[in-house]
């Protein structure tokens, strides 16, 4: 029998539809590795091996009975601890919801379990997605399985991470300004932030609504189509989500798009950019040449102004979507909050508690954020700060359709940097905020984005490649990566991790 853990999703269903593995040996040597390794890099949050279980041995008895089974039949996911699941703990990484079991489940928890998937477990994150490292995780921070001293990304950070150990063949995360795509590059592996409303946000606990987008990570491309079929399409329950036909990802993607034409982002090539990275994603280029296609240099003149858009724009809508975490009905409630000096004797007893509930609740980076928001949003300063960072989110949207109309495919760099050291970034919120320089903008513009692996560093750590495609333009952004994966071996690329 082949190791389950070291397949790709695709060839474990071939397998099962062959008799040569059930879901439940699959999912017990997931469940295995995952207790061997985890204590390593802490992807996980919470795995329920009971669950698991029973849902695979679920399957094979439908297998059995030549039952029609789902799309995932018997594969396992990991979640990311930001989607609802019916009565399961969803602490978003927050002291705030160390205790919520939610009383419905998000859409995208529905289409995994009507497609037979096995919910192996809910991952880590940084708390309520805003991070770029899962350092900000209440529950401790999850570890880059390329080497453990360094972070595997963020916010999504546990689900690339479990990919990227072989801890789960896919996972689910969610992405607002990066947040599948930077830690699928630094953990080696795909990573795909859907266009904005192809994928239902029901249950998404939010951070920023115009921009947050749930999307898939896989060993390859083909997995990650196969995920993004099942969990994209039309809720009624989000009116965000759009009524736009779902492909067959699968269906053509191993045929090159003809014509092809890449655009080489100019402004994605600057200070800051590591050499090594520079140097993969140049030569990811020249592979893509070597394939036919035609790449040619792009601008987008406005995307120099996309961090500090991003940080009025995401932070403000953080602040009114975390409103409700006041400990009155959501969220950690403190039990002690009597008044200390004079000048809180005289806030009402009500508002000391919202206060020192949101004060526990809450770490430092949401509370840094919640700040700027406020004050973004704040009498005076809205016209001066939000407004004006709309008209520029409009201006980005628009250097974007200006290259897809001489373009394609954009490509440039993920990250400027491979994956960091704990700590390195911490101190200093701007140096951190600049990991999300290349991805920011995809989200400002609502397209499609795709991280896939490029290359590794003298270090040994993996460098990831963005594609950039227009809204819902999801099956050639695949199909491109596709073209780039079957010329290389990046994707079958592993850690080595000592058990």
């Amino acid at each position: 029998m082949i190791d389950p853990t070291r397949a790709t999703a695709s060839s474990l269903l071939a397998e099962q539809e062959a008799g040569r593995v059930t879901a439940e040996e699959i999912c017990r040597a997931y469940l295995e590795r995952i207790e061997r390794l985890d204590g390593q890099v802490k992807a996980f949050l919470r795995v329920d091996a009971d669950a698991a279980l029973a849902a695979a041995r679920a399957v094979d008895r439908r297998r059995r009975a030549g039952e029609r089974v789902g799309a995932l039949a018997g594969i396992p996911v990991a979640i990311k601890d930001n989607l609802c699941t019916r009565g399961e703990l969803t602490t978003c990484g927050s002291r705030m919801l160390a205790n919520y079991r939610p009383p419905f489940e998000a859409t995208v928890i529905g289409k995994l379990r009507a497609a037979d998937a096995i919910l192996i477990g809910k991952t880590n994150l940084d708390e309520f997605a805003m991070g770029s490292s899962t350092e900000n995780s209440a529950f401790g921070a999850s570890r880059n399985p390329w080497d453990l001293e360094r972070t595997p990304g963020g916010s999504s950070g546990g689900s690339a991470a479990a990919v990227a150990a072989d801890l789960a063949p896919l996972a689910v995360g969610s992405d607002t300004g990066g947040s599948i795509r930077q830690p699928a590059a630094l953990c080696g592996i795909v990573g795909l932030k859907p266009t904005y409303g192809r994928v239902s946000r029901y249950g998404l606990v939010a951070f920023a609504s115009s921009l947050d987008q749930i999307g898939p990570f896989g060993h390859d491309v083909r997995d990650t189509a196969l995920l993004l079929g099942v969990i994209a399409g039309r809720d009624a329950a989000d009116a965000t989500s759009v009524d736009e036909p779902v492909p067959d990802y699968l269906a053509r993607l191993d045929e090159a798009p003809e014509g092809l034409r890449l655009g080489l982002v100019r402004e994605f090539f600057g200070e800051g950019l590591d050499a090594e990275v520079e140097a993969a994603v140049r030569e990811a280029v020249r592979v893509y040449e070597s394939a036919g296609a035609v790449v040619k240099d792009v601008s987008l003149p406005h995307s120099r102004y996309g961090i500090p858009a991003y940080y009025i724009v995401a932070p403000a809508e953080c602040s009114s979507n975390l409103a409700r975490y006041d400990g009155t009905i959501f969220g950690h409630r403190a039990e002690n909050y009597e008044p200390r000096t004079a000048e809180e004797e005289s806030i009402p007893p009500l508002i000391r508690m919202m206060m020192a509930s949101r004060s526990e609740g809450f770490g430092s980076e949401v509370k840094r954020r919640i700040m700027l928001g406020t004050f973004a949003l704040s009498a005076g300063y809205a016209d001066q700060y939000y407004n004006q960072a709309l008209k520029v989110r409009r201006l980005i949207r628009n250097d974007f359709d200006a290259a897809f109309r001489e373009v394609d495919v954009l490509v440039g760099p993920t990250s400027p940097t491979p994956a960091f050291r704990f700590g390195e970034k911490a101190s200093d919120p701007l140096a951190m905020y600049l990991s999300d320089i290349y991805t920011v903008t995809t989200n400002l513009a609502g397209i499609a984005g795709i991280s896939i692996p490029c290359g590794l560093t003298r270090a040994q750590l993996p460098i990831g490649l963005q594609l950039l495609a227009p809204a819902f333009a999801e099956e050639r952004l695949l199909r491109t990566a596709r073209v780039f994966e079957r010329a290389t071996d990046w994707h079958q690329r592993r850690p080595n991790l000592a058990s």
